[in-house]
């Protein structure tokens, strides 16, 4: 079952949704996603969730406005464990962006859920 997490900052709410491992497989496989993995190139090199595009964390300030665009298709972060992809989807969600969603338990959820990787393209 999703999860709704709210989280307050000193300025502003914002909400994303947390989702499990197995409600990240069925989107995957029944919607059109933006599936984003915010993790450090040295730990993309041992595998990404197919389909994801990697933006290292650091990046995600500067990508706001293009994140926020095609608000009716969901967009997913993941990382290792789940906490960069949290703080990553609040920010974007934080910018009045939908359907904002963050891998609770990351890649690691992912792998223990018996779900594959592939190697990072490029």
């Amino acid at each position: 079952m999703m999860a709704r997490l709210i989280t307050c900052g000193l300025m502003f709410m914002v909400s994303h949704t947390d989702i499990d491992a197995s409600e990240l497989h069925a989107f995957l496989s029944s919607q059109k996603t933006i599936l984003v993995d915010v993790r450090n190139d040295d730990e993309v090199a041992r595998g990404v969730i197919e389909g994801a595009m990697h933006l290292p964390m650091a990046v995600i300030p500067h990508m706001g406005k293009l994140l926020c665009e095609h608000n009716e298709t969901a967009l997913i972060f993941y990382c290792h464990s789940g906490i960069r992809s949290a703080q990553a989807a609040a920010f974007i969600a934080s910018m009045d962006r939908d359907n904002v969603y963050n891998l609770r338990g990351g890649i690691l959820a992912w792998a223990n859920a018996g779900y594959t990787f592939v190697l990072k393209a490029g």
